[in-house]
């Protein structure tokens, strides 16, 4: 398979992993070099990640302080299918309208409104720019 097509599955695996309903898991730096992992919700968008939260938030914090991140996700229906991506947070991004929140809700709730808005609660998106993608191939079970 050349590198081009190679290049290609691997682009649509992560959108399709991040399209679904499949828990993510971003890992960032805490002061002391120690990691730092929360399961979050998130997208895959013009080639970023997106990732929602509020500010304040440790992740935040830490990402304020170095914008190293490393991001997980795998497939509910088949642990096998899964991705692995480490990259830096080039952005953030207010969602005080809670817009992608919303969007986001819908995508894993299956509902269109953001059900746990907390009172003086600022919501942020973390625009993620992808330096190493790594997907696990697929893989054919033995008897």
């Amino acid at each position: 398979m050349d590198v081009t097509n190679s290049r290609k599955m691997t682009d649509e695996k992560v959108v399709k992993l991040f399209s679904e309903k499949n828990l993510v898991f971003i890992a960032t730096v805490m002061k002391d070099g120690s990691p730092q992992v929360s399961p979050v919700w998130a997208n895959y968008e013009d080639g970023f990640i997106l990732v929602n939260t509020a500010e304040g938030r440790i992740k935040h914090k830490n990402i304020l302080r170095d914008p190293r991140v490393a991001v997980s996700v795998t497939s509910n229906d088949n642990p096998l299918d899964m991705t692995t991506i480490r990259g830096k947070v080039i952005e953030i991004i207010s969602d005080y309208g809670y817009l992608h929140a919303d969007k986001l809700t819908q995508q894993y709730m299956g509902r269109p409104n953001y059900p746990f808005k907390q009172e003086n609660e600022k919501r942020i998106i973390l625009k993620i720019k992808p330096e190493k993608i790594f997907v696990l191939p697929e893989l054919q079970m033995s008897d």
